[in-house]
């Protein structure tokens, strides 16, 4: 009965070696890194904005009365499938203005799981055209080293934090990463629009 918990133990401690051998946690400090710096200034650009230029609320009112929710939402999409684009973050604020918050921030997080999908079968459909494959093994030559490298726990960063997800979505099926998994781990892309939209909602 004791041997589980023991077995349990020893492969969680295994799998820590294996990250911090192959750099897992050096990738994911230095990718918040990166990352803090861009949101903190997008955040103090919009609240200097906000301050002294443009009132962002009555922007974003603007263009939800201008443009109908289907257009923009259709624009979302396109960016999530394709290298995200646009930072989602514009939308999340966009959604701050909407008749229904809650359900267009919803609908924002489904279309970007939706987008990752694509991104996915992307990556599957790039093996069978040589030429590109090779154009994008070049490209996105780091992106499917660190998949190969870490698999599903990559996804789940990919999935959280503000590293490019439709990339890594990408590179996961350009390595014909399990679906099933990549479908799983994905999920934690709704948690993330939750929590960029507590931060988000309260500055527009």
């Amino acid at each position: 009965m004791k041997s589980a918990p023991k077995t349990k133990k020893y492969s969680l401690k295994r799998l820590h070696t294996y990250y911090s051998y192959t750099g897992f946690y050096r990738f994911v400090g230095a990718s918040l890194k990166k990352a803090l710096l861009p949101i903190g200034g997008f955040i103090l650009l919009i609240v200097l904005l906000d301050q002294f230029v443009i009132d962002f609320s009555d922007f974003f009112t603007h263009v939800t009365n201008t443009y109908a929710p289907v257009g923009i939402l259709s624009v979302f999409f396109a960016s999530e499938s394709l290298l995200g684009l646009i930072p989602p973050e514009i939308f999340i604020a966009w959604s701050d203005k909407t008749a229904s918050p809650m359900v267009y921030l919803s609908l924002l997080a489904i279309l970007s799981y939706l987008g990752g999908i694509v991104s996915y079968f992307i990556g599957k459909l790039i093996l069978r055209i040589p030429s590109v494959y090779n154009y994008v093994e070049v490209k996105m030559a780091k992106h499917l080293r660190n998949v190969r490298k870490w698999g599903g726990f990559l996804i789940i960063v990919g999935a959280l934090l503000p590293i490019p997800y439709s990339m890594t979505s990408m590179a996961a099926g350009t390595i014909n990463y399990r679906f099933r998994n990549y479908l799983l781990f994905g999920t934690l892309r709704f948690v993330r629009f939750y929590l960029f939209a507590i931060a988000i909602f309260s500055l527009v």
